[in-house]
C-alpha cells in the first residue's frame, strides 16, 4: 500500500476493494503501508512474516517476460527465502489474456497511461477491447505498464466484487479511477 495505507502502489486500488477481493477468494491478505524508497526493504520484512506465519516456501508472480521484473522477484524471494513462481513466464501474451477471458475471469482497467486516456477507465478486458489496444500499440496485456486491471470475478471466487468508478485522478503520467465498493 502507499504511504498512507489507504491505496494499492501501483494500481491505486482502495483497500477495502481489495479486502472484497480477498474474501470472494477465501484467503487471508496482508497489508503494509510503504514509501517507493522504502518498498524492497519492507516487502522483504513483510514476505518473511507472511513465510513463518504460513508456513510458505513459495512466492507466485504474475510477470510474463521482463527479465528485471523475474530478477527482482527471484532476488527478494530468495531474501526470504522462498523460491519464486512464474507460472506464466514466456507465455503468448495475447494468448494468456485470451485465455483468462474464456475460463471466465472478469477483469476491469483501473489505471492506465496518458497514450491510453482516461476514457478507458472502467472498461472490462474483452476481445474487442484487446482489439483496439492492440490498434493503438498497446500491448494486450498491460505488460509494458500502460494499464492495470482488478479482477472482480473469476469461477473461483465466492461472489463478483461490484464495484463503482466515482472520478478519476491523475497522478506521475497515470490515470487512476477512484473506485468505491457498491452497497
Amino acid at each position: 500500500m502507499n504511504e498512507y495505507g489507504d491505496r494499492s502502489r501501483s494500481h491505486g486500488i482502495p483497500k477495502e476493494v481489495l479486502e472484497a477481493q480477498a474474501k470472494a477468494l477465501e484467503l487471508p491478505i496482508h497489508f503494509f503501508n510503504s514509501t517507493w524508497e522504502a518498498y524492497e526493504a519492507n516487502y522483504i520484512k513483510n514476505l518473511k512474516q507472511l513465510s513463518q506465519t504460513f508456513s510458505l516456501s513459495h512466492a507466485v508472480f504474475g510477470d510474463i517476460d521482463i527479465d528485471s521484473h523475474r530478477i527482482w522477484e527471484e532476488k527478494v524471494s530468495h531474501a526470504a527465502n522462498l523460491e519464486a513462481v512464474l507460472p506464466l513466464w514466456q507465455g503468448n501474451r495475447r494468448q494468456l489474456v485470451l485465455d483468462m477471458i474464456e475460463v471466465g475471469l472478469e477483469a476491469v482497467i483501473v489505471s492506465c497511461n496518458q497514450q491510453m486516456g482516461p476514457a478507458f477507465l472502467g472498461k472490462t478486458i474483452n476481445g474487442a477491447l484487446i482489439e483496439t489496444l492492440e490498434a493503438m500499440g498497446v500491448d494486450a496485456c498491460g505488460e509494458n505498464g500502460e494499464f492495470h486491471t482488478l479482477v472482480v470475478n473469476a469461477p473461483f471466487f465466492k461472489n463478483r466484487i461490484d464495484i463503482a468508478i466515482e472520478g478519476a485522478s491523475v497522478s506521475s503520467n497515470y490515470n487512476f479511477a477512484n473506485l468505491t465498493l457498491k452497497v
